[in-house]
């Protein structure tokens, strides 16, 4: 597992691309057959990658459990969001099991022993992005599948960021203890994402960018508002953004994008808004 430590904003306004590179962007997360996991301290989130391709995968395969956790399964403590974001799979938890097509979603609560990833189709494989948070109680298991999740149109063609906001792990579709998660589809034509950007002071959020059209990227914006750094972004990467710092993003074309947020509350409005005019 790839350990994350907590950066602070004075310590990131130093650092090189390569810095920035390797303590807030997380690559290669889709490997035939293997669980890739990397653990942020940033209210310790945990992202993993799941693609069964030959054999199912449990959620903690490679995991020292108990040396990351201090826990007896990876879900003792925690919950989690999976999406499916390649060829027809399914998730086992506890013995039941949940079919995902492209950008479904399943919640996984608090307390699931078993967890398990396959694929229909090997020359298809399933990718499976995975957010877990911290938990304290225990909620309910619950599929919602793209069609299902509740919609926030957005933005506009003048202003090139044209979105729906879909809400999958949110408290007006299901109870969770503290994570959130939904995906943000931008129209054709429309390349910015979260602008005016904003920042969450009392959350801290991840993305992850997908269907990013061959030979184009995502140039992700962070920092602080009047410290603006960025990094490039290709298909299927992910990146963290702890609490101080911006996010939003602009790309060579339209894309879509899973966010993630756990923290201090789940109100989606909250947010510290920043006018376009301000950012350096």
């Amino acid at each position: 597992m790839d350990i994350r430590y907590s950066t602070g904003p004075q310590d990131v306004k130093r650092y090189t691309t390569e810095e920035l590179r390797k303590e807030f962007l997380i690559e290669n997360l889709y490997q035939p057959d293997r669980v890739t996991a990397t653990y942020s301290h940033v209210d310790r989130m945990v992202v993993l990658g799941i693609m069964p391709v030959e054999q199912a995968l449990p959620i903690d395969q490679g995991i020292d459990v108990w040396a990351n956790f201090g826990t007896r399964y990876f879900l003792e403590r925690r919950e989690a969001g999976v999406f499916n974001l390649g060829g027809p799979g399914a998730v086992e938890a506890d013995g039941e099991t949940y079919s995902l097509d492209f950008q479904d979603c399943l919640y996984i609560t608090k307390e699931t022993k078993d967890v398990v990833f396959s694929s229909r189709d090997p020359r298809n494989p399933a990718r499976f992005y995975l957010v877990s948070a911290p938990a304290h109680k225990v909620c309910k298991t619950t599929f919602i599948s793209i069609k299902d999740a509740n919609k926030r149109p957005c933005g506009a063609e003048e202003t090139a960021n044209k979105r729906v906001i879909n809400q999958f792990i949110h408290p007006d579709v299901l109870e969770t203890c503290q994570l959130s998660m939904g995906l943000t589809q931008l129209a054709p034509g429309s390349v910015w994402n979260s602008m005016p950007c904003h920042t969450h002071e009392r959350r801290m959020e991840i993305y992850t960018y997908f269907n990013v059209p061959d030979g184009n990227v995502v140039f992700h914006m962070m920092g602080q508002s009047q410290e603006t750094r960025h990094l490039v972004m290709q298909n299927f990467d992910a990146v963290i953004s702890p609490s101080w710092s911006i996010h939003c993003g602009c790309g060579t074309s339209n894309y879509t994008f899973i966010w993630a947020m756990g923290g201090e509350n789940q109100a989606f409005d909250d947010m510290d808004n920043i006018d376009i005019p301000d950012i350096r």
